[in-house]
């Protein structure tokens, strides 16, 4: 006899041979929520007060076990029950508690399951503690329980990073006790009675193994490498390392103390910006009820180091690829140049070898572009030229099928007139790729004049399949990514111009949370490609508009960055070091403008080189380019290196005072120049200005 007690709106409870099966479901993910914590202390409640009952399983519904928290109470007043509290009445239990881990145990949910005396897991489990990648660390135990199974250095390393694991090393970790192939429910109820007359492994109440010094300060000083400043990481190791001196209950107690003032700080609200954002971006006008068609081949042409990474993204999703190149010779290299980036894959640990030797016979690498003709879509990755482009895009009007999509991988040049060239120009969508495309998550989706909506829709699901974000943009020059990038550096060239140092500059932005400033980043990628951007463009540029020529001095000086170990700094051995050469450029450039050199504090300049992307971003919102504030603020963070727990150029500007500043007053400086008074108040306006952000945001 089967007896069914409904727990809260979210859980419900089955007595099976006298133990009590609690079931989490709260779909999608069975998300922590106020109902579910509710319904779990009920029913360790209910456990404990009911004799009959020899022990207590948890499992969750669907195919999630409990994903995390409920995204739903983010960024409002906890809710009662607090998860400490149900999980110690959990771990409190006389009587076993089992939990049967049938999916992801994340956040909130991990911890569930490490209050639990026993844990099995299917082999596709997944187990992890991500809380510093929303500004936070875990609350409700896990700082204090993980260290006590898995030791300090593991355990730091895991929550400081955010790690997810798989199933298989959680259980060679001890975070799983076993592995279960079959029935997971029956042999979670088997478990659970066969601990029945034993005295309960509580985690809490494990000693914390022991670690030398010189190994947590190795896990910490790994974990803390790239966190660029920002508080949770730091705050996850230090508490953590409470586990190894403090009492249980005493290291909670700072653990919540530590997790209630993170969850309050501007690190975490920035990084729910980004969250949130992340889900409005998937939301996209025009497609409600629009079906993307089906794509399992996919055609690359050229195979450089763009189409090479579109290539190896796309194997990696299990499609199979025709790359076509112009000769057979490029040909040959072209593969060899993929099964290079396959092969560092495999070095790495990324991949073994039977998968990279599963990619390699889904791709096809040749000459004859009549191979296309077998291909959903096909993406171009050819040198950024229009005739270029074009020519290529009428030919393959002639090759593919004609529900085949063609995709345009242009940074700057005008999707609509290479679309117009075609026969079917609703066929066309632009897939604006970042280097390197097979790691780069971030890909602008371009909505050309006359895409038709399924391409649309495809277009965005090909992106989702590869494991990127795809951000939809209109047409313009530089789309979303490169004209707030361009406004960025043409705002740090102003700043040098007006007397601020380019190591200056660079100190200002990595201080403040940048892995590498302006003009370390201009060397990095080469200075050559804006310059010859900037030569095609001459012609019809603004003569009344402000332009700082010191980037074509350098140029001109061979001076191309790091490749040629010159540009705005040198590279002696590779390291990066300030220039006399460089300065006296800069200084002769100022001269012969007449302009006195100012100087300007870090904050100064950080506030100055916001407000351009902001601004930048302002005016694509305004032409329709960009749909959301919070989407340019996660092209920007996703392709450029705007830091995550800084939320975006958007974010800032609304939350701390940032002007967007106005286009009209803007001119005005530009053509009076840098000392004039319309100069003077944007420098006032990016410190106290009046911030922007669209309701989306």
């Amino acid at each position: 006899m089967t007896d069914t007690i409904a727990f809260s709106p979210t859980v419900r409870g089955a007595i099976r041979d006298g133990v009590l099966l609690v079931t989490i479901d709260n779909p999608p993910v069975n998300a922590s929520g106020a109902e579910v914590r509710a319904g779990l202390l009920a029913a360790a409640r209910h456990a404990a007060g009911e004799a009959a009952l020899r022990a207590v399983v948890i499992r969750g519904a669907g195919s999630a076990f409990v994903g995390g928290a409920d995204i739903r109470e983010f960024g409002k007043p906890a809710a009662e029950p607090a998860l400490p509290l149900v999980l110690a009445a959990l771990e409190d239990l006389e009587k076993p508690v089992v939990a049967a881990v049938n999916g992801v145990a994340l956040g909130g949910g991990c911890e569930i399951a490490l209050a639990c005396h026993l844990r099995l897991a299917v082999p596709g489990a997944r187990f992890g503690l991500p809380e510093v990648k929303l500004g936070i660390i875990p609350g409700a135990g896990g700082t204090q329980r993980l260290p006590r199974l898995v030791g300090i250095p593991t355990a730091v390393e895991m929550i400081a990073t955010g790690r997810i694991l798989g199933a298989a090393e959680a259980a060679a970790l001890g975070i799983a006790d076993r592995l279960v192939e079959g029935d997971l429910e029956a042999e979670a109820i088997r478990a659970a009675l066969d601990l029945v007359g034993r005295p309960p492994r509580r985690t809490g109440s494990l000693p914390v193994p022991p670690a030398a010094e010189d190994a947590v300060e190795a896990a910490a000083a790994k974990a803390l490498a790239r966190s660029r400043g920002q508080a949770a990481p730091a705050e996850a190791v230090r508490v953590v390392r409470l586990a190894g001196t403090l009492p249980l209950a005493d290291g909670m107690a700072e653990e919540r103390a530590t997790f209630v003032r993170l969850r309050d700080s501007a690190e975490a609200a920035a990084l729910r910006h980004v969250f949130f954002a992340e889900r409005a971006a998937a939301k996209v006008s025009g497609l409600e009820g629009v079906s993307p068609r089906k794509v399992e081949t996919i055609g690359v042409v050229g195979t450089g180091l763009m189409g090479s990474g579109i290539a190896v993204a796309a194997l990696d999703a299990g499609y199979r690829v025709i790359g076509v190149e112009q000769t057979a010779e490029a040909a040959a290299r072209g593969r060899e140049r993929i099964d290079g980036l396959l092969a560092r894959a495999v070095k790495s640990g990324r991949l073994d070898e039977a998968g990279r030797a599963d990619r390699l016979a889904r791709l096809d690498v040749t000459a004859e572009a009549g191979a296309l003709a077998a291909a959903d879509l096909v993406v171009e990755a050819v040198f950024d030229d229009l005739a270029v482009k074009t020519e290529l895009f009428v030919r393959l009007d002639g090759i593919v099928r004609p529900d085949c999509i063609l995709a345009t991988n242009t940074s700057y040049l005008d999707p609509d007139t290479i679309a117009a060239a075609t026969a079917h120009p609703e066929r066309v969508v632009g897939l604006h790729f970042f280097s390197p495309a097979n790691v780069m998550r971030l890909v602008e989706v371009v909505r050309c004049a006359r895409t038709a909506p399924d391409v649309l829709a495809t277009g965005l699901a090909v992106a989702r399949r590869l494991g990127k974000l795809p951000i939809v943009c209109g047409v313009c020059e530089g789309f979303i990514g490169n004209r707030v990038f361009s406004a960025y550096r043409r705002q740090a060239e102003f700043l040098v111009e007006d007397g601020a140092s380019p190591q200056a500059v660079d100190a200002a932005l990595e201080a403040w949370g940048f892995a590498m400033g302006p003009f370390a980043v201009f060397d990095m990628a080469g200075l050559e490609i804006a310059w010859a951007k900037r030569k095609r463009a001459a012609a019809t540029r603004d003569p009344r508009a402000r332009y700082v020529a010191i980037p074509d001095r350098l140029c001109e000086a061979g001076r191309f960055g790091q490749k040629t170990g010159r540009g705005w700094y040198s590279y002696r051995d590779g390291k990066r070091e300030v220039d006399p050469e460089t300065e006296a450029l800069i200084a002769a450039a100022r001269a012969e403008k007449g302009i006195v050199p100012r100087s300007f504090t870090a904050d100064e300049i950080v506030a100055t080189l916001l407000a351009a992307m902001a601004n930048e971003g302002a005016r694509l919102l305004e032409e329709g380019i960009a749909v959301r504030a919070s989407d340019i603020d996660l092209v920007m963070i996703n392709g450029y290196g705007f830091p995550a727990h800084k939320g975006g150029p958007m974010f800032q500007a609304d939350r701390t005072g940032l002007p967007v500043l106005l286009a009209r007053l803007e001119a005005m400086a530009a053509a009076d120049g840098p000392g004039s008074e319309p100069s003077r108040l944007l420098r006032e306006r990016a410190t106290r200005g009046d911030g922007f952000m669209d309701g989306n945001g």
